[in-house]
Order: structure tokens, then sequence, then C-alpha cells
């Protein structure tokens, strides 16, 4: 009968129930909310859902004994297959193969045809640096702040590889923090949008952008990968997957490669970061004031590279003959969510003006967005590595 007992009583030592605090309660309800989010609201589901699902994973309570040993299970414990997934995370080369698949997926033709908009794209990743000098200020390290900064990117994928060389230890607060606000940068954009342009402004009509022929497609990612790389060494992993991607799609005689990279292929490492991301916010790692501060931190690079963006056009607006005027409703776009904040350009104009459609317009500064996220990165790494 004895027996029987301490088999049973060893058995609930073993189990969630037993081991079960309150923080991971609280991540168990964040990530029910993120499923939720994604499911219900379609806020980006390719990613809360199954950062949503991670959180579940990586925060089922599991048993330890007094050296540390556990069943090695967990994403944290060496030699588990959580762990082995995570490691794409953990060494930054899942989101160089995100770049080649967001390459192989991206049309250049808005940015080649408007080049004078890349500079909003450049200005937007003042949010960065602005996290960045915030960060320092609160007194976090160096190579943390950079890490934190970049979630200013608006881009999942830099924010990891970045957190991954600088501070692998915030890499699940930095990575869940960057992801959600993707997720919510219409919540965040409409309303600063509006609050910094007036209605005369939100109804400027550009022209249209001129044909971009496709040998002009075929030089950029060339050209673009040699100006950026000779300028930015360090950000080679991600700025020559994109470049690369992109040559596949628009050379016309690699389409069976460009689809493998724009389709099963980054869906792939999609799900895998998702979920491994999310597993990694295990509870005694990631419920902390440090947590809090970055997710207030991203909050605010948000709104600087949003605001800078849009002040930036109007700045641009000032030395812009009638008729090459820019709406500064585009300005939100230069963070790095591609197509997301873009698609918020068009909706916002699209509610002052029915017939005025900015989406063509706003994915210049939207793609110029996302090369400038990964030379900001690598700008970063290169100066504090």
């Amino acid at each position: 009968m004895n027996n029987i007992i301490e088999s049973l009583m060893q058995f609930w030592e073993f189990t969630g129930f037993a081991n079960c605090t309150w923080q991971h309660i609280v991540m168990i309800v964040i990530g029910i909310t993120f499923i939720y989010l994604g499911i219900a609201k379609k806020w980006e589901p390719m990613l809360l859902v199954p950062i949503g699902f991670g959180m579940l994973v990586g925060n089922i309570p599991l048993f330890f004994d007094a050296q540390g040993v556990g069943l090695r299970v967990g994403v944290y414990e060496d030699g588990s297959v959580l762990n082995i997934l995570y490691s794409g995370v953990r060494q930054g080369w899942y989101p160089p193969l995100i770049f080649l698949g967001i390459g192989a997926m991206t049309d250049f033709s808005a940015l080649i045809s408007q080049p004078r908009l890349i500079l909003i794209g450049a200005a937007a990743q003042m949010g960065i640096f602005g996290a960045y000098l915030m960060a320092l200020y609160l007194g976090f390290l160096p190579n943390e702040a950079g890490a934190i900064g970049i979630i200013g990117g608006a881009d999942g994928p830099t924010a990891i590889f970045l957190s991954s060389k600088l501070a692998p230890e915030l890499m699940g607060a930095i990575a869940v923090c960057a992801y959600s606000y993707m997720a919510l940068v219409p919540v965040i954009q409409k309303p600063i949008m509006k609050l910094l342009t007036t209605e005369e402004e939100r109804k400027i009509r550009m022209a249209k952008p001129r044909v971009v022929s496709q040998k002009e497609k075929i030089i950029f990612p060339v050209v673009g990968f040699l100006c950026t790389a000779f300028l930015v060494p360090s950000g080679i992993p991600l700025l020559g997957m994109l470049f690369f991607g992109n040559l596949l799609k628009e050379s016309g005689v690699t389409r069976r490669l460009a689809n493998t990279a724009s389709n099963s292929l980054i869906d792939v490492i999609t799900i895998l970061i998702g979920l491994t991301v999310g597993a990694s916010t295990q509870a005694d790692v990631f419920v902390s004031t440090r947590s809090i501060m970055i997710f207030c931190l991203g909050l605010l690079s948000f709104i600087i590279a949003t605001t800078t963006g849009v002040l930036f056009v109007k700045l641009m607006n000032l030395f812009c003959k009638e008729g090459h005027k820019i709406n500064p409703l585009i300005g939100n776009a230069g963070v790095s969510a591609v197509p997301d904040s873009a698609r918020v350009s068009e909706v916002v104009g699209l509610e002052t003006d029915p017939g005025n459609h900015l989406l063509m317009h706003a994915m210049a500064p939207n793609v110029a967005g996302v090369i400038g996220s990964a030379v900001a990165a690598g700008i970063l790494l290169g100066f504090l590595t």
C-alpha cells in the first residue's frame, strides 16, 4: 500500500499541476489571447497562432530536481526536440531563410519607379535609434539596447537575427514584442497618421508611377545588394538572402526556385520560428520587469517610426512643386511590416477621399523599410560587437 502511495506521489510531482505557478497561468492566458486574436480578429494569424500555441507548449510546468535536471523536453534543455528546433532562432539561421522568401515575394517596381520614396523608408528607421537611446537611458547595456531598438523596424526576422547576436537572453521577449506589434500595426499607426495630417494633406493625389522594365527589375537586386553590402558588410546574411530571393523572382529563368522560396520554404520556417519563439517565453524567463520594459520600448519605437515617417514626408513636400507632392499618409509605410503598413495608408486615404488609392505608392517606402531595417541591423551589429 505504501509503495502505491509513494508511486502516486511521485507521479503527482511530475505533473504540471504540481509545478504550476501564477506566472505559468499568466503566460498561458497570453498565449490563448494570441490564438484568439489570430483566429477571431484575423490579426496576422500566420504569426499569432503559431506564437500563441508555442506559448502554451513552453509554459506547461515541468519538474526539475535539486540539481536542475528535468524531463529533457523543454525548449531550454540541451538535446530536447524543442531545443534543437529552437537552435534556428538561437543561432540566427531562420531569419535569413525568411528574408529569402520575402525577396522572392517582393515586387520592387514601386520603389524603382519612384526612387525618392526610399528616403521615407530611411527616415522611419529613426524608431530603431530612438528606442536604442531610450533603452540606454533606462539602464540596458549597449548590446541589449541595440537588440531592443530593432523592434522599431517592425520586422520580426530582423529582430530575431540581431537579438540572437547581441542579447540572446532577451530574444524571447524581443521576438514576441516585435511580432505582436507587427500584428497591431493598424491599431497603432492609424490614430498617429490622422493626428499628424490635415484633411487637405490626406487628399493629396500622387501621379501614377511609371512602368518599370524587366531589365530594371533584374538589375535592381544586383546593384541593391552591392551598394548595401559594401556599406554595411555585417548585414550580408539578411541583405544577401533578400536580394538573392528577388533575383530568383525577377530573372524569369528560376521560377521553380522562386516558387519554393516564396511558398513551401517560407511556410515551413514561419511555422518553426513562430512555435519555437512562443515556446521560448517560459514563465521563469519571460515574466519579469525587463520584459515589461521591452514591450514599452517596442511600442515607443513604433510610435517614433510612424511619426518620423509622416513628418518627413511633410518636410519633403516643402521642396516639391505642385503636382509632385507626396501624400504624407504613406509616411507610415516606412516601417517594414509588409504589406500591412501600406494597407493602412490605403485605408486611411480612402476614408478621406474614396477615389484616392495610395497602396501602389505606399509599397515603395514599405519595401524600402525592409531594406532599411536590415541595414540598420547591420549598423548596430557592426559597432556593438
